[in-house]
């Protein structure tokens, strides 16, 4: 299967409190949550849609996880896709497709069709890469992302660039991490100024003598 990661980020890099509450993550004194909020136009939430929808299984971090199954996982929003999946489309596709966490803590998980990777998350990732078809998304889980990157696990980039700066909060990429060059495949900008960049990874950044 191939790997692919979707995030949203402001234009400094940030991409912690992009959720709807203001207050869904205030680790290390972050104040600016909610930043996403409303900021897409119709193409956009198509092509979110359409990303769900595709994906044959989900890689998650144990934080994203507790947060997707919390809301998308919900009994009624679970009940309201397997009626109606056409209108629910990112739900129907969460809750019927396979769900991997990575996480050493997290023993008991509620969201049906969840498997937890414990053990050597690296070989585990690989044989489900492995697979001859598909594809295993990775959407948020920052720590999980900015550690695949770091095991060159990746084989497709996707951000969602909103156009504001904040100014503080965790970025996609850290200040001290790995480099690599990146082929852009697709580009596009919505009508609310947000930017949906596709990247795929290319080895490692050719540097001037």
């Amino acid at each position: 299967m191939k790997l692919t990661t979707m995030t949203q980020v402001t234009v400094d890099g940030v991409m912690q409190g992009n959720g709807a509450a203001s207050d869904e993550d205030r680790r290390n004194g972050f104040e600016r949550g909610g930043w996403a909020m409303g900021v897409f136009d119709n193409e956009t939430l198509t092509f979110i849609n359409q990303t769900y929808q595709r994906a044959d299984a989900f890689l998650f971090g144990r934080r994203t996880y507790e947060l997707f199954a919390g809301y998308w996982g919900a009994e009624e929003r679970a009940r309201a896709a397997a009626e109606d999946p056409g209108n629910h489309q990112i739900t129907a596709a969460l809750n019927t497709k396979p769900k991997y966490v990575a996480s050493t803590t997290l023993t008991d998980p509620q969201w049906a069709d969840t498997t937890v990777l414990s053990g050597d998350l690296a070989a585990a990732i690989g044989e489900l890469k492995a697979k001859p078809a598909g594809e295993l998304q990775v959407h948020g889980s920052g720590a999980l992302t900015r550690w695949l990157l770091v095991h060159d696990l990746v084989d497709e980039i996707n951000l969602l660039i909103v156009p504001v700066v904040l100014g503080q909060g965790t970025r996609l990429f850290p200040d001290a991490g790995p480099d690599m060059a990146l082929d852009l495949v697709d580009s596009r900008t919505d009508s609310k100024g947000v930017t949906i960049q596709v990247y795929r990874p290319n080895g490692r950044p050719q540097y001037a003598d």
